[in-house]
């Protein structure tokens, strides 16, 4: 694999694109994809989706030059920077917070230096002051003079405090390294830039933040995601990577998702005419651009569907698990009351006097800046910790189904999937136990796999089989779609949005949240805020906001 950077003096006017030609990868027989040729464009933003193992990351990697390609080649437009989001949490332990952000741009960060080095010499040469003129001039055009204040700017737009931008990041939490991580990415408004996984480890504030600024991004962005809201919200096209071929198309992940859907339907449909199913896709995209007219993500410079033909459109060969909730009775009237519930980790207070109760229909959401305080609060209304103060009831009719944060301890015997899911069963025959792990893709051989050597994914998939067999009328999430790809993420979503009983959950999913809840309860160490309203008009809410900021201390 070659990398092409033409000089500028070839070029009268700049083409701002990452172009890839014949790009492909195999790994053994195994061929990720082949014969990629597409060009990704200034101004818009491209999200790369595919089944897990499917090749999205080393796409990316491929873009960057981490990973070869087996043929093909990329090249960039001239003279364009190029910024990867890097996950290696240690990298940068030596350095202040605000250093960190700086190196993002490594020819402004490498000026700095030299004209430091320059002027702290003793015996200051007239070769030296032509140097340093310069290496000033090109630090004004790199906006050099501004650099500390917007990196400053980004940091706090992400929620990292004035107060810490001097820390070494050596001496800052996993959570604050990925935000100065991610302003390190977005330092310097990079002509081409590459994210892999950004919202992980994000809070819904953050994510929301960030949403904003990709969705004013001027330049060209490639993102890796499972969050279906954020993909929706910055993405102008949609590469798929499916089955050894990557395909881009116009449009959001809803827009993709929702077409293939409907292209599979008429796929199946064999007594369709060919016009009838022209009309109807066309329809479609009428329907869906009227839509995205009026969505609060839209911005002038994303008019999505304007150029689609609806030849584009395909079938997804995409498998989704079968996650289907029988509870074996309605909830009662009675579902739980809570009075006066406190707790608190190593005398830090994460939530104090919670009294609600939860009514028939009621699914909600439970939010905090302090994500312990859901995780706290579940465990303790399933019984596995204590509070430190207050009592809750669950009603008579209650059974319930949890899904924790942390599932390791589920995976520590050597049991194979049949026996590990046996373990949750009161039939534990074969064929039983096979139809639940078929439901969540595990055929054939796979259900002999040992249950302690699962991937994040596999396990998460087991887990809400578990689920299905307690046949419960009432779910406790926390953080459900951690580890789940898009096709389980849409699986468990269209599930839950079709429950019969309540749903109580922790969640960084916005789409998850807006589709299933009803009703949002923020946990603070200084008393709750609950209201019955979906979560978008909630995190809108200006009186909210103050209310939250009031609460919280303003930390």
């Amino acid at each position: 694999m070659y990398f092409c950077r033409p000089f500028n003096v070839f070029f009268k006017k700049e083409i701002k694109m990452i172009t890839v030609s014949n790009l492909s990868i195999q790994y053994g027989k195994r061929v990720l994809f082949q014969d990629v040729n597409m060009k990704f464009l200034a101004g818009s933003c491209y999200g790369i989706i595919g089944a897990n193992g499917a090749g999205k990351s080393t796409f990316l990697k491929m873009l960057y030059g981490e990973v070869d390609a087996r043929t093909g080649s990329v090249s960039f437009g001239p003279g364009e920077r190029l910024s990867v989001l890097k996950q290696d949490h240690f990298a940068f332990d030596q350095y202040s917070v605000l250093d960190t952000v700086l190196l993002g741009h490594e020819e402004l960060w490498n000026n700095m230096k030299e004209r430091d080095q320059l002027y702290s010499k003793a015996d200051f040469t007239d070769a030296d002051g032509h140097k340093a003129s310069e290496l000033e001039e090109r630090f004004a055009e790199m906006d050099g003079w501004n650099a500390e204040n917007n990196a400053a700017m980004l940091l706090s737009g992400l929620g990292v405090k004035e107060n810490m931008h001097q820390q070494l990041m050596a001496d800052v939490d996993g959570k604050v390294k990925v935000k100065v991580l991610l302003a390190q990415a977005l330092f310097g408004q990079p002509d081409n830039l590459l994210l892999d996984e950004p919202t992980n480890d994000l809070d819904l504030e953050t994510i929301t933040w960030l949403e904003n600024y990709l969705s004013n991004f001027e330049h060209t962005v490639l993102v890796v995601s499972h969050d279906r809201h954020f993909l929706d919200a910055i993405c102008t096209h949609i590469v798929d990577i499916d089955f050894g071929k990557a395909r881009l198309y116009g449009g959001n992940y809803s827009f993709w998702y929702e077409s293939s859907q409907l292209a599979l339907r008429q796929q199946q449909a064999q007594n369709k005419k060919a016009e009838e199913k022209r009309k109807e896709l066309q329809e479609f995209i009428s329907r869906f651009s009227a839509n995205v007219a009026k969505s609060k993500q839209t911005t002038s410079r994303k008019k999505m569907l304007e150029k689609l033909n609806v030849e584009e459109i395909q079938p997804s060969t995409r498998k989704y698990p079968g996650i289907i909730f029988t509870p074996d009775r309605a909830p009662g009237n009675n579902i739980l009351e809570v009075e006066n519930l406190s707790a608190s980790i190593n005398g830090e207070v994460l939530f104090r006097d919670l009294s609600f109760v939860i009514n028939k229909e009621d699914n909600i959401v439970f939010v905090s800046r302090d994500t312990r305080a859901m995780t706290a609060l579940f465990e303790i209304l399933n019984g596995n910790i204590q509070p430190d103060s207050g009592t809750f009831t669950w009603g008579q009719t209650i059974t319930t189904a949890y899904l924790p944060l942390e599932n390791s301890s589920f995976f520590e015997k050597d049991l194979t999937l049949v026996d590990w899911l046996g373990q949750f069963s009161s039939d534990t025959s074969e064929m039983f136990i096979r139809g639940y792990l078929g439901k969540m893709l595990f055929s054939g051989e796979e259900v002999y796999k040992k249950a302690n050597v699962l991937s994040g994914g596999e396990k998460m998939r087991c887990m809400i089989a578990r689920m299905m067999l307690r046949n419960a009328n009432v779910m406790i999430l926390d953080t459900p779609t951690n580890h789940l790809d898009l096709e389980s993420i849409q699986a468990f979503n269209n599930r839950l949005k079709q429950f019969p009983g309540n749903v109580l959950m922790a969640s960084h999913d916005h789409e998850f949240i807006n589709t299933v809840c009803n009703r949002v309860i923020e946990l603070t160490p200084n008393g709750i805020i609950d209201k019955q309203m979906e979560y978008s008009d909630y995190e809108e809410n200006e009186s909210i906001k103050e209310l939250r900021d009031k609460l919280y201390g303003n930390l």
